[in-house]
Parts: C-alpha cells; sequence; structure tokens
C-alpha cells in the first residue's frame, strides 16, 4: 500500500534552481522531467535530455537541479511497502521515459485524486499503473554492464571487512535497487554480497586470533561486529567453533 505525502505536476523553477538533500529525509521521491536536468550522482554531474524519470530511495541523498532557462517537472513524495517499488530496478538515477505524456497524465489524475481525498482504491490503481508505465520502458542493463562495478564492490568488501556494509548502500553505490542488486551479485559470483561480508570478517577474525593477543570483543569490533556475542555465533556458524577455540588450536599448532 501506498502514502502519498505531497505531489504535484507542471511545477516550474528558475534557471538556478537546485534541489539538493544529502541527508535522506525518510520517503520514496519520484520525479518526472518536461525539460533538461543536472544531475550528481555522487560521483559525476551529468546531464539528462527532458522526459527522463527518478525514483530516488528513502536512504539516498538527492541532489539535481535546472540546466536551462527554466526546470519543470512533476514530483511525488510517498511512502510503499509494494514490492514493484522497493525492488524497481533502477533507483536513485534518471532513466527515459518512452510514454512520458502518458505518465504526465496519470501524475495530475493522481494529484487530483490526493487533493480531493477520493477513494483509496482509485489512488492505489493510478499509482500501480505509473509504475508499471515507467517499468514498461525500461532499458536493464544487462549482467555485463555491471561486472566491472561488482568486481570492484566485491574487491572493496574483501579489503574492508571491518566497514559497516549495508547491502541498501552497496545498491545505491551502483545506482540499481537491492533486489536488482542480489539477484546480479549472486549470478555472478554465486553467494550473496552479505555472504561474502560474512566470510571476509571471519577470515580477518581469523588472522587476529591466530596472530594477536586482542580480546574477543575488540576483534569483533576491528571485523564490523556491534557485539561480541554475535560475532561469536557467526564464527561458529562459519568454523564449527567459538573464537577462543581457534585460538587455542592455532595456538597449539604453531610453531
Amino acid at each position: 500500500m501506498e502514502c502519498i505525502h505531497m505531489i504535484g505536476y507542471d511545477a516550474v523553477h528558475p534557471s538556478d534552481f537546485v534541489y539538493d538533500m544529502p541527508a535522506a529525509h525518510g520517503h520514496y521521491l519520484l520525479i518526472l522531467t518536461h525539460t533538461p536536468l543536472r544531475f550528481y550522482d555522487g560521483y559525476e554531474e551529468r546531464i539528462y535530455l527532458a522526459h527522463h524519470a527518478a525514483l530516488f530511495s528513502p536512504d539516498s541523498p538527492i541532489h539535481y537541479g535546472a540546466c536551462e532557462a527554466t526546470y519543470s517537472n512533476d514530483w511525488m513524495i510517498f511512502d510503499s511497502d509494494e514490492p514493484y517499488v522497493a525492488q524497481f530496478p533502477l533507483q536513485n538515477r534518471p532513466f527515459p521515459v518512452p510514454d512520458a505524456d502518458y505518465c504526465h497524465n496519470l501524475f495530475q489524475l493522481l494529484t487530483w485524486e490526493h487533493m480531493q481525498s477520493s477513494h483509496e482504491t482509485v489512488s492505489a490503481q493510478l499509482f500501480a499503473l505509473l509504475f508499471q508505465k515507467l517499468g514498461a520502458g525500461l532499458d536493464l542493463p544487462s549482467d555485463a554492464d555491471y561486472r566491472l562495478e561488482l568486481t570492484a564492490l566485491r574487491r572493496q568488501i574483501m579489503s574492508h571487512p571491518g566497514r559497516n556494509w549495508s547491502v541498501s548502500e552497496m545498491a545505491a553505490q551502483l545506482h540499481i535497487s537491492v533486489g536488482y542488486l542480489h539477484l546480479l551479485y549472486k549470478r555472478q559470483f554465486g553467494v550473496s554480497c552479505i555472504d561474502d561480508v560474512i566470510e571476509s570478517r571471519v577470515r580477518q577474525a581469523k588472522d587476529y586470533l591466530s596472530h594477536t593477543q586482542l580480546r574477543i570483543q575488540e576483534i569483533a569490533a576491528l571485523c564490523g561486529y556491534n557485539s561480541a556475542e554475535h560475532f561469536s555465533r557467526q564464527f561458529r556458524r562459519q568454523c564449527g567453533m567459538s573464537p577462543g577455540q581457534y585460538r587455542r588450536a592455532a595456538s597449539s599448532s604453531g610453531p
């Protein structure tokens, strides 16, 4: 079910307009552009032509603005627990909309329904139809398009297992949904990204246990765990013994 907080269509902004929200506001934001858009993804700034849409997830920073005399778009701030929203393949970056006029009309209808507080069923149907139209013409990247990015992500996980890894942040880094990240990562490497995080953390913990006198709680923190109990449970699940048992075994088998 969706909950629309604010919505509008044909919004017009001056040439110096910038929407900059580095801290997430806790809701989805959907925009449909009528004029070219200047978009910054945290790494580089790009210009997108008119008739693009962008779905920003609740946990993502947002930065876009005008790049001509005026900037115009339709927009909606909302919450939703619908799978087709959470699993929408492309998030946090613009994508072309082939049938932009139809989607614009849906924005108008949704705005009128929202202002009149009409029956929820009508709004729900319009909302679902809008996402169906946005996704229908979506030219999804192939696995090959993300091979380098996925490999770089896996290298980061292996090199820095102690980071506070979040699947939503990993997906945002590649500008794809969490569900699509799970699919691509498992397809390319045969394991999930979380499995790689756990395996990398346990491997690093083994090194600390074998070659240092750090306490278990200190090792847990260095390996990215908030509690020694959680660390011990995952370590035992992976290795068949507790961290303390592993340290004693490594010590007895040393030179």
